[in-house]
C-alpha cells in the first residue's frame, strides 16, 4: 500500500530483458538501509518487489503482466522514475490509498502553465474513465493528484510547483505515456452494485438505506 507522495526521483541504471519479463536496477537517494529484500516499492506507481540491494542501487523483477500494463516497458538506462516506499502503520497518509496496481497507460494530450502550476489533460480508455470523478483522487505515475474535471476519455489535473519539482511531471510533454491508477473505492462500489453482488435494492431496503417502496429515506 502506498499514498502517492513521491519520496525520490530515481535513475534507471540497467534494464535486462528476461524472456517476457525484465530485471530493473534503479539508483536512489532513499536510504537503502531502510529497505530489505522482499519489500515493496512503487516505481512510477507500479508496485515492485525488491530482490537485491547493492550499493546505492535496488533491483526488482518486472513481470510480463506488469510490462504489458505499464510504461515500465519503455524504460531505458538513464530514465528518471518516481519512487515511493510502502507506507507503514502509523505513518501520515498525505495522499490517498494507492495499491500500485496500474489500471492503464494514459497519454498526455495537453500541457500548459498557469500561475506557476502545470496543467495537464490526460487521455485514457473509457473503461478506466468510468472510475474517474471530478474532485476525486487519481495516481499518475504514482503521484496522488486531484481530478479538476473529467470528460469521458480525458481528465484534467493541476500540478503545483512543489509537486512538479519533486516528481518527473516537470519534464512530461504532450504525447508522453503515464501510468494511471484510479481510486480503488469506485471499483468496489461498482462490484457490489452488480447483480451478482450483495448491494442491490433488496439489501439497501433491508438495512434501512431506502424505504420498502424503493424511495430514499
Amino acid at each position: 500500500m502506498f499514498t502517492g507522495i513521491i519520496e525520490d526521483i530515481g535513475t534507471v541504471e540497467a534494464v535486462a530483458e528476461r524472456g517476457g519479463s525484465a530485471h530493473l536496477a534503479v539508483a536512489t537517494a532513499i536510504p537503502l538501509q531502510t529497505l530489505k529484500i522482499g519489500d515493496s516499492i512503487a516505481v512510477n506507481g507500479a508496485c515492485l518487489t525488491v530482490v537485491a540491494i547493492t550499493g546505492r542501487l535496488f533491483k526488482a523483477d518486472v513481470s510480463a503482466e506488469t510490462l504489458s500494463k505499464t510504461n515500465l516497458r519503455t524504460l531505458r538506462r538513464g530514465d528518471r522514475v518516481n519512487l515511493e516506499r510502502a507506507c507503514a502503520l502509523g505513518s501520515p497518509l498525505g495522499g490517498h490509498f494507492v495499491l500500485g496496481h496500474v489500471d492503464t497507460v494514459g497519454r498526455i494530450a495537453e500541457r500548459s502553465e498557469r500561475s506557476g502550476s502545470l496543467l495537464f489533460a490526460i487521455e485514457i480508455d473509457e473503461d478506466t474513465g468510468r472510475y474517474i470523478v471530478a474532485k476525486g483522487s487519481v495516481a499518475v505515475d504514482g503521484i496522488s493528484l486531484t481530478v479538476n474535471r473529467h470528460e469521458r476519455n480525458r481528465f484534467h489535473v493541476n500540478i503545483i510547483p512543489h509537486t512538479s519539482a519533486q516528481t518527473t511531471l516537470s519534464s512530461k510533454k504532450p504525447g508522453d505515456r503515464v501510468n494511471i491508477e484510479a481510486d480503488i473505492l469506485g471499483k468496489y462500489v461498482e462490484r457490489l452494485l452488480k447483480p451478482s453482488g450483495r448491494m442491490n435494492e433488496e439489501f439497501l431496503a433491508e438495512h434501512g438505506f431506502i424505504g420498502k417502496d424503493r424511495t430514499s429515506l
